[in-house]
């Protein structure tokens, strides 16, 4: 399978590409800076992933870029950009949708606040105090509801370097929804006190980057699961109640 990473030299991006790599997958990365992503990677990384250093809001490069590959993993850029991250965003995606010899599989990282909070007909981003920026994720999930692409959204909350997961803990993935559990009388807050509760349990749903990377490396194939969902991701020990 023939995986292109934009933003590849990000915190997500640099450890898709070495997961990538270790699952057999060809791998390109799309960087801004190549003297960052070489120094960023062993020598192993370099001789096996093709590199496109080019500017990701230039429709060209994309498009020449998405030549033959089976699926696009989206991890440029980040909310506090604003219009500049929705609109590299929706650049890639046009690309990929028009391009004839792209297979349409695409993940694109979002966050938490995209995911529906249980027994509420709400999300996190539209709650007042959390950051404005986080509509840039909203405007992203929209443009890809008016996609025919194979696409999901990865929605975790605080990506961390590392997890200590003892065997009792495990990754738990979650379809539209938040991960976590919440009991049924959260609907009868206010909209400002439902926000001081997630705030309140926001250390939950910190997640390796590791796990995030291979959740979605683990659902490239079309048709799967996860198409045309967002994705949530956390730790559950075995003991929690569901």
């Amino acid at each position: 399978m023939k995986v292109i990473v934009f933003g590849a030299t990000g915190n997500t991006g640099r450890r898709a590409l070495k997961q990538g790599i270790q699952m057999g997958y060809e791998m390109t990365a799309f960087v801004r800076n190549a003297e960052k992503f070489y120094e960023q990677q062993d020598e192993r990384s370099v001789k096996q992933v093709k590199v496109v250093v080019d500017d990701i809001l230039n429709p060209l490069s994309v498009g020449e870029a998405l030549s033959h590959q089976d699926a696009a993993i989206i991890a440029a850029g980040h909310a506090g950009q604003g219009d500049e991250f929705v609109r590299l965003v929706d650049n890639i995606i046009s690309q990929c949708e028009i391009h004839p010899s792209f297979s349409g599989r695409v993940w694109v990282m979002g966050g938490a606040g995209l995911l529906n909070i249980p027994n509420t007909d709400l999300i996190g981003n539209n709650l007042p105090g959390f950051p404005p920026a986080f509509q840039n994720h909203n405007r992203n999930f929209e443009r890809l509801l008016q996609s025919e692409l194979d696409w999901s959204i990865m929605c975790p909350g605080t990506m961390v370097d590392s997890k200590e997961a003892a065997a009792s803990v495990h990754p738990h993935v979650t379809m539209e929804t938040l991960p976590l559990a919440v009991p049924k009388t959260i609907k009868e807050l206010s909209e400002a006190d439902l926000a001081g509760y997630l705030f309140s349990r926001l250390q939950e749903l910190d997640v390796a980057y590791e796990d995030v990377v291979k959740c979605m490396l683990d659902h490239l194939e079309l048709g799967g699961p996860f198409k045309k969902k967002r994705v949530g991701i956390a730790y559950h020990s075995h003991s929690s109640v569901n």
